[in-house]
């Protein structure tokens, strides 16, 4: 079996790089008129091969025989677009590059895991350019497909996914070298966190550190000093959202007075709110404001019966499911994408048997949809490391004082 996925992750491999080749020997090839390819397209691919982190139970069994480690190897190909400076918010990023990928991964070790495709938006920026050299950042986010989810009869081992999709989050570091006018090599590290933000459960998530080789090519070399224009002084702003969320949640049901694939099913509750956060944009980069949410969680404090023998939660709504909560705030804000960071703590809320946290992290993605309005998803979690929710976002900005109309 280990044989077989071997190289049927090699024959992958293969394909991608006999792809990569024909669309690059494709572009260069192509004359005519009627096809006209944006010069500031960059291709890339990377490939990776490194280890699983054991990061809970199931993992950590596994790698107890002999201190075994689950391997794991992943391709990547990316349709990139090279800033040229013409924007100021790229010349304060020091001209990054952003596009869309779609990425594969093989467990040789272990089949229980599926095999996982995931589709992406990436952004990367510099840290630092020299001469051929550059240090750089990046970050990805988007969704998995695929995976071999939990299974009480056939894949009861596998409590990192409860089901076939997931978020795919990664983060990364390289180093880069510039080859010719049209390939750059890179080499760096990067982790990734796969997590379905508890819409299905269990749910202790699968996370990956390995490093990454990566090849890039550019159809055309963008100058460092293109399109260079005098940043003028940022007018710090002040501003009201107003957002509203849902989402949903799956738990577990723990009695023992209905069947293993019924009692895995578990039991979904909504999860929704409001939310108002007052934001001070300091610079062309940076928000940092306070915020309040009114949350209902359908989990919370909940009863559970069971009728013909399917385990039901009481839906009406209940006023025992209510907090209230308050949080700081910080924004990284890019262009019209802006990256949410904000860590709450209950204020108000009724008590509850269960051991529940008293705090909780928000992490969200917001885009801007015109001048107002905006929409998003955040994930909840809570202890840093266990996911809550996902909050499916819409909101309104309300404009206190003058914005900077020339950053765009």
């Amino acid at each position: 079996m280990q044989n077989a996925q071997i190289q049927s992750f090699s024959k992958l491999v293969l394909y991608i790089m006999l792809f990569w080749i024909f669309a690059v020997n494709n572009l260069h090839a192509e004359k005519s008129d009627t096809i006209r390819v944006p010069k500031n397209l960059v291709f890339a691919g990377y490939a990776q091969y490194g280890k699983v982190l054991a990061t809970n139970p199931y993992l950590r069994q596994a790698y107890a025989p002999d201190d075994k480690t689950i391997e794991f190897g992943a391709l990547s190909f990316q349709v990139l677009r090279q800033t040229d400076g013409d924007q100021l918010w790229e010349q304060k990023y020091g001209l990054p590059t952003y596009g869309i990928g779609i990425y594969s991964a093989r467990f040789p070790d272990n089949k229980g895991f599926g095999t996982p495709i995931a589709f992406y938006g990436i952004f990367k920026a510099p840290f630092k350019r020299w001469n051929k050299f550059s240090l750089n950042y990046e970050a990805a986010f988007g969704f998995t497909f695929n995976w071999e989810p939990f299974n009480p009869s056939e894949n009861n081992y596998n409590i990192s996914l409860g089901s076939t999709e997931s978020v795919f989050i990664d983060l990364g570091a390289n180093v880069n070298y510039t080859l010719s006018p049209h390939f750059d090599l890179g080499l760096g590290y990067s982790f990734t966190h796969f997590s379905n933000g508890a819409l299905k459960s269990p749910n202790f998530g699968l996370n990956t550190f390995s490093p990454k080789i990566t090849l890039e090519y550019r159809i055309k070399r963008i100058p460092l000093n293109v399109s260079k224009r005098q940043i003028p002084p940022f007018i710090r702003n002040t501003s009201v959202d107003f957002s509203i969320f849902g989402g949903e949640k799956n738990v577990l049901y723990k009695g023992n007075d209905v069947d293993t694939v019924r009692k895995y099913n578990g039991v979904y509750y909504p999860v929704y709110g409001f939310t108002t956060v007052v934001n001070r944009q300091v610079n062309y980069k940076s928000k940092l404001g306070i915020g309040m949410c009114l949350s209902y969680d359908g989990s919370y404090n909940s009863s559970v019966f069971v009728e013909n023998g399917v385990p039901e939660s009481k839906e009406a709504f209940q006023g025992n499911k209510l907090s209230l909560s308050v949080f700081p705030s910080y924004e990284l804000v890019i262009n019209k994408l802006s990256v949410v960071i904000q860590p709450g703590f209950y204020v108000l809320r009724k008590h509850s048997t269960n051991k529940e946290p008293s705090t909780y992290q928000r992490l969200g993605l917001h885009y801007q949809l015109g001048s107002h309005l905006f929409a998003g998803v955040n994930l909840r979690a809570y202890n840093y490391h266990v996911s809550d929710f996902l909050e499916w976002t819409l909101g309104y900005q309300l404009a206190i004082s003058k914005k900077n109309s020339k950053y765009k």
